[in-house]
């Protein structure tokens, strides 16, 4: 038990560089460990996943540091959502009872559906792994649900592994902070759109 403790409190001490060493420790198995930390840190969320990020873009490059992050991240989000669909409603039903607050949550993702799924994906710090057990709980359908998350997870990845690549020169290229933010925007406006042309909430 102590040996796990310590394995924890060491994976949450972990600084980029020390991600990106064991990365490279692995990387006889090419591409895999860049897809399979995203998607483990799916089920442990003490793990440090801007980390995991910003060593993927510096080891495999902006474009495939991205897109490994990316799957990774998306995949685990998409198994731990279908795990908690298959719990039904009863566990749901038992979490309400516990948390009486929860219900406003489960009814406010449940009445909005995409928009809510798909700003809290954007942001790197919110509890995603909550995000995604309520919604697989929830009556979201999974098309909404792996829309908004495609897409928020998307932006959260590009941005953050724009910016930590080579982040040495960042301040020699103000251009990547405004390509974030433009990146933000597209997204938003392409998923409103895409929401109301197949009426993804209904």
């Amino acid at each position: 038990m102590s040996q796990l403790q310590d394995w924890i409190t060491n994976l949450k001490e972990m600084d980029v560089d020390s991600i990106q060493r064991t990365l490279e420790s692995y990387s006889q198995f090419g591409p895999l460990p860049g897809l399979l930390l995203p998607f483990v840190e799916s089920f442990l969320p003490f793990l440090p996943l801007i980390l995991i990020i910003a060593a993927n873009a510096n080891i495999y490059g902006l474009g495939f540091g991205f897109l490994f992050s990316w799957i990774g991240v998306t995949a685990g989000a998409i198994c731990v959502f279908l795990i908690c669909r298959s719990l039904g409603r009863n566990f749901k039903t038992r979490l309400m009872r516990r948390f009486p607050k929860s219900e406003r949550f489960f009814n406010w993702i449940e009445r909005k559906g995409f928009t809510p799924l798909f700003l809290l994906a954007c942001f790197p710090f919110t509890p995603s792994v909550v995000i995604t057990v309520v919604s697989g709980l929830s009556k979201v359908p999974f098309h909404t649900f792996l829309l908004a998350t495609v897409l928020g997870k998307a932006v959260m990845i590009f941005v953050i592994a724009l910016i930590s690549f080579d982040i040495g020169n960042l301040v020699d290229e103000p251009w990547r902070i405004f390509v974030s933010i433009t990146a933000v925007l597209v997204m938003w406006f392409g998923g409103k759109k895409l929401e109301s042309r197949y009426q993804i909430n209904g």
